[in-house]
C-alpha cells in the first residue's frame, strides 16, 4: 500500500511538471510566463523533495529548496523587473501558431514516453517514469527555445529545460549535493550574466527580439 502511494504521488508530481510545461507554451505575454514559470519551480520543488522523502535521501531537500527559493521566487522577481525596465508588455513572437505548438508538444510527449520506457526496462517502475517525464520536460522546453522569438522568453525556457534535466537526477537516486550546489552557482551566475547582456542587447538595439537582430547582422557599433 505503502508503495503503492509513493509511486502515485511521484507519477502525479513528475506529470504535473509536465502539464505546467504545456500551460508555458500557451501563453504569449511575459508576465504571464514568468508566473506559470514560478509554478514549474514550485511543481519541480514538490516532486524532488517526494523523492528525497521516498528514497530516504535528506540531500535531495537541498535541491527541493534551492529550486524553491531561486527558481520559483528570486529568478522570477528579477526576470519581472528586467521587463519592466526593458518596457517589454507587447505579446511573444513565436515562430508558428499555439494550437500546433500543443500538437508539437504532445508529439514530443509521446516520444519521450516510447523511448524512455523502452530503453529503461531493467529500472525500477518509479525511476522509469520520471525519466520518462523528465525528458518530456526537457524536450518541450527546447521546443519553447526554438519556437519564441523573444530573448527573456528563450531564457525563461533554458530554465524549465533544466528543471527536466534536475528531475530526471532525482529520480535516478539524486545526484550528489556538492553538484547540487555547484549547479545552483551557476544557474545564478549565468541568470546576473543573462541580466546584463539583456540590458546591453536592449541599449544598443533597442529591443530583444531575436528575428529583428538578425537584421542587424554585421553592423559595426
Amino acid at each position: 500500500m505503502q508503495h503503492g502511494l509513493n509511486y502515485d504521488v511521484a507519477h502525479m508530481l513528475a506529470g504535473g511538471l509536465v502539464l505546467v510545461s504545456f500551460m508555458m507554451l500557451y501563453q504569449v505575454r511575459l508576465s504571464s510566463l514568468l508566473r506559470v514559470f514560478a509554478a514549474h519551480a514550485v511543481v519541480l520543488a514538490l516532486s524532488v523533495a517526494w523523492q528525497a522523502y521516498v528514497q530516504g535521501a535528506p540531500h535531495l531537500f537541498v535541491t527541493a529548496a534551492i529550486a524553491l527559493l531561486f527558481k520559483a521566487l528570486v529568478i522570477p522577481v528579477a526576470l519581472n523587473r528586467i521587463i519592466v525596465r526593458l518596457g517589454i508588455y507587447r505579446e511573444i513572437e513565436t515562430v508558428f501558431g499555439i494550437g500546433l505548438a500543443m500538437l508539437v508538444g504532445m508529439g514530443l510527449v509521446a516520444l519521450s514516453m516510447a523511448l524512455m520506457l523502452r530503453v529503461t526496462a531493467e529500472a525500477t517502475p518509479l525511476a522509469r517514469e520520471d525519466l520518462a517525464f523528465a525528458l518530456s520536460v526537457v524536450l518541450l522546453g527546447l521546443m519553447m527555445m526554438v519556437t519564441r522569438r523573444n530573448a527573456v522568453s528563450q531564457v525563461v525556457a533554458f530554465m524549465s529545460l533544466e528543471n527536466g534535466l534536475i528531475l530526471a537526477a532525482a529520480g535516478a537516486q539524486g545526484m550528489p549535493l556538492v553538484v547540487e550546489i555547484s549547479v545552483a552557482f551557476s544557474v545564478l551566475i549565468a541568470f546576473i550574466v543573462i541580466g546584463i547582456f539583456l540590458f546591453r542587447i536592449r541599449e544598443r538595439f533597442d529591443t530583444v527580439n531575436v528575428q529583428a537582430l538578425d537584421s542587424f547582422r554585421g553592423e559595426r557599433s
